[in-house]
């Protein structure tokens, strides 16, 4: 299970993506040439400050290639040392989507698309042929199910009223817009909420950007919580092949997300945090933490 989370203070971070066309049995994958190095690589580039990895990668892809993509499992990051500094790039899975003309024609002046093998022969450094490796690890054409803790709401104790009712806080609100612009990364057709005011609200920024309605489920809610009957709005949603976005609550999501990913003793998320089961024909093949 990758794992992705805040890194110390003085390290370069920058994101990236692998990103392919075709059939997945026989893909193409994009590299750029940089004239300023004369090399050849993956579309990729330093974080905005305060930006998301997962949204900078879709920057910089869209910004160096013109192409728009959906991201799919993480591949695992490059680390190395840039003058001095120590820097690490997180990279993903991308399909492609569509292809316009790209913004950033001074940092890169050629995009090709080529067969993996030859992308490797291609490739100037041996980091990135590790990422092809990686990329032919598990399927490439996979759909995501995404599970969400609602973000920030405050203290349970200094709530009066109803604990459902319990709002975002204003640092809540900042997580679920971050989560309005990285869930977008995974194309959710889907949103499932338990009825608690704090889920729901979590998902709104995303569900306005998106056009798609929230549908509320009691089994997911802490006050209606169900197991059986919330293990199984999971299932149909492997078993439709649709990608989904759940939003519950910390003392729900372990014992779901372990029984679906196939982890025991999975831990309990933090608030704003969601967890991305990669799967393919009802199979999770890759599971992916992150936090906000």
């Amino acid at each position: 299970m990758a794992e992705h989370a805040t890194h110390p203070d003085g390290m370069i971070r920058a994101a990236g993506a692998v990103v392919w066309r075709g059939s997945p049995g026989a893909p193409e994958v994009a590299l750029v040439h940089r004239p300023r190095y004369d090399d050849w690589s993956f579309p990729k580039g330093k974080l905005r400050n305060g930006e998301h990895a997962i949204a900078g990668a879709l920057r910089e892809v869209t910004e160096e290639t013109g192409i728009t993509v959906e991201l799919g499992r993480s591949l695992p990051p490059s680390h190395y040392t840039k003058d001095g500094r120590p820097k690490r790039v997180d990279y993903w899975v991308a399909r492609m989507l569509s292809e316009e003309r790209r913004t950033d024609t001074h940092e890169v002046d050629d995009v090709v698309w080529l067969p993996v093998e030859e992308a490797a022969r291609r490739l100037t450094y041996g980091w990135d042929a590790e990422l092809l490796r990686a990329l032919g690890a598990a399927s490439l054409a996979t759909t995501p199910l995404v599970l969400v803790r609602h973000a920030l709401a405050g203290s349970r104790q200094d709530w009066k009223g109803d604990d459902d009712d319990r709002p975002l806080d204003e640092n809540g609100l900042r997580q679920a817009e971050v989560l309005a612009r990285v869930l977008g990364a995974f194309r959710p057709a889907e949103l499932v909420s338990s009825p608690s005011r704090r889920c729901v609200q979590t998902l709104e920024p995303y569900a306005e950007r998106a056009g798609l309605p929230v549908r509320l489920e009691p089994v997911l809610s802490e006050t209606h919580y169900d197991f059986q009957a919330s293990l199984l709005l999971v299932k149909e949603a492997l078993a439709s092949n649709r990608a989904t976005v759940f939003c519950g609550h910390g003392k729900i999501l372990p014992e779901l997300i372990s029984e679906v990913g196939g982890r025991s003793g999975d831990a309990r998320p933090a608030k704003g945090a969601f967890t991305v089961l990669h799967h393919n024909g009802g199979r999770v093949v890759a599971v992916d933490r992150y936090t906000v």
